[in-house]
This record gives structure tokens, sequence and C-alpha cells, in this order.
């Protein structure tokens, strides 16, 4: 049987991609650079010649970076990475028409979250360290947009950071361009565990709010929250520890309780997403749910931003 370029090329593509579904960030990075020129070409064809091609190129690095565990035929790499790019593009042609810019590339359906893809493979220690480089400006809409479950629209998290919507999109731009030059130069090295940071948030959440229900939320601010800890919403400074704990306090005395949704635990920058549970007498007393978005300083809590999800709208009665 005779053996073709094409199938050398597939046989390859496939040891490649597998290597990568190891956690092999090099192999990654060669099967971005081997099929560089058909991705670019596809941008190409959709967008156009322009700065949107970049953006789109650097954004799919990340989804593959991200996703790379959900790909099922190795040998198809170059198809599936073609495929981001093809989404991607679409996405950006979608946001010039003032819609809000939405992530295609669909997680399978027994997956929940991008978190779960990056517990798949080795990989995600490698992501959160290069996030970990970006500078605070730029890692918290990332961490925001690619990694939380609940404020993840431009809208959402320019009002979390108390930017301008157009600041988002700038900052955004700079860390994909970090991060996929970062995955270019392939710093792989001895990175902390993830994996582990999360379980520890997960524990700590919990500890939290078991703690808070005993009335003792004020040791726990003054035990792992910074003297000087500030308080924000939407950008502003709200107050420090003793607004934390009175407004703790007041939630719980109202009946409200909160209930752990989803975390993500870095080295600087931890994020709780909450549901809030109001009592069956006040339904409306809390937004349907909370994200405490948390920066480090020396390990303990320096700054703690909180992003209310919205109340959905009144149902529209049907005309009669």
């Amino acid at each position: 049987m005779t053996t073709t370029p094409e199938d050398v090329e597939r046989a390859e593509d496939a040891a490649l991609a597998e290597a990568a579904q190891r956690g092999d960030a090099a192999a990654l990075g060669l099967l971005l650079e081997r099929h560089r020129p058909g991705m670019r070409a596809v941008a190409l064809s959709l967008l156009g010649p322009g700065p949107d091609v970049d953006d789109v190129m650097q954004d799919a690095a990340l989804v593959a970076l991200r996703r790379i565990g959900d790909l099922r035929d190795p040998a198809a790499v170059g198809a599936w990475l073609r495929m981001i790019v093809r989404n991607g593009s679409r996405t950006v042609l979608r946001a010039a028409r003032r819609t809000e810019p939405l992530e295609e590339v669909p997680l399978p359906p027994e997956l929940t979250s991008p978190e779960y893809v990056l517990d798949q493979h080795a990989l995600r220690d490698w992501i959160w360290e290069a996030v970990e480089d970006l500078s605070p400006a730029l890692r918290l809409p990332v961490v925001l947009r690619y990694f939380s479950t609940g404020v993840t629209s431009y809208r959402q998290i320019a009002e979390a950071c108390g930017i301008p919507v157009g600041t988002v999109r700038s900052r955004l731009s700079q860390a994909r361009a970090a991060l996929a030059g970062a995955l270019e130069r392939i710093v792989v090295g001895a990175h902390d565990d993830i994996g582990r940071r999360t379980r520890e948030g997960w524990l700590e959440v919990r500890e939290t709010l078991a703690a808070a229900e005993r009335g003792e939320y004020d040791k726990v601010v003054a035990d792992r929250y910074t003297p000087g800890v500030t308080l924000l919403s939407a950008g502003q400074r709200l107050g420090g520890g003793e607004l934390l704990v009175a407004g703790m306090e007041g939630d719980l005395s109202a009946g409200v309780r909160q209930r752990p949704a989803h975390v993500i635990a870095t080295r600087s920058l931890v994020v709780w997403e909450m549901d809030l549970l109001n009592p069956p007498d006040a339904p409306d007393h809390c937004p349907p749910g909370v994200a405490w978005i948390m920066t480090l300083e020396g390990g303990r809590i320096d700054r703690v931003s909180l992003y209310h999800t919205p109340r959905p709208a009144p149902a529209v009665p049907a005309a009669a």
C-alpha cells in the first residue's frame, strides 16, 4: 500500500495532537505553527485584511489550549483548528453588527465549564502560569472572559471592573497577544498545581460561609484579609473590612443565603460565583447571584469586587 504525503501529514498531526492532549505544550505550539497558513487563510477569507485577523488567530490559540482535550480525532486536528478560526471570525462579524460576542466552539454536552476541560489534561498548569504572568489590568478581564461562568460578556466584565467596554476589548486583545506569544515561546517549567488551588478555593468558600452562619465572619476577615482590604462595586470603592462584615451579617439576618456555584483560584486571583437564595417572604431581596472577585496580596485578600447578576426582565404579558 502506497503511503501518500497526506497520510504522513495526518500521522504527524495525530502524534502531535495526542502529545498535546497529554500536556505537551511544545507539541501544541508545533501544531499551531504548521497549520498557521491554513488558519490564517480562513480568517482572511471571512474578514479580509486587517487587525481582526490577528485577534482571531490569537483567540484561536487560546481556544485550542483550553479545549485540546475535546478533540476526538487527533488526525483531524487541522480541520478542528480551522473550525475554531471560522467560528471566531463569524463572531467578529456578528459583533460588528452590535451582537454580543460569544464563543462558538461548543463543549460536549457532558462538560459543564471550561474549567472542567482544563482539569482533563496537564496543559492547565501551563495555561494558568501564563495567565499569572499577565499584568493585573490584563489578568482580571481574561480570567472573567475565559474561565468564569457568569461574568463573561464584554458588558458584564466592564461593569465588574468599572471600566468602559472599549477598554475591556483593548485589554482582552493585549492579553490574547501576550498569551499567544507565551505559547510560541513554549515556556515550560514547574508550575503550581491549579487543581489543588481550586480544591482549596472550594474548601475556603464553604468554611467562610459556615463561619458566617456561626456569626464569626469578622474572624474570617481578620484572619484571611489584609487590614486595609477594599470593597468595590463597578470599580467604585464602597468601604473596607467593616462594611464586608456588616453586609454579610445584614444578608444573613434578612434570611439570605449564598450557595457556591463556581470557583476560580490562581496564585493572585480568586473568584467565587454564588447563587443568592432569598427567603420565601422576600423573594426579591437580593439579585439571583453574586460574583466575589478577589485579588490577593501576600496570600491574603486585599481587594473584593462584587458583581451582582442582573435580575431577569419581567415577562411581557401575551397580547389578548
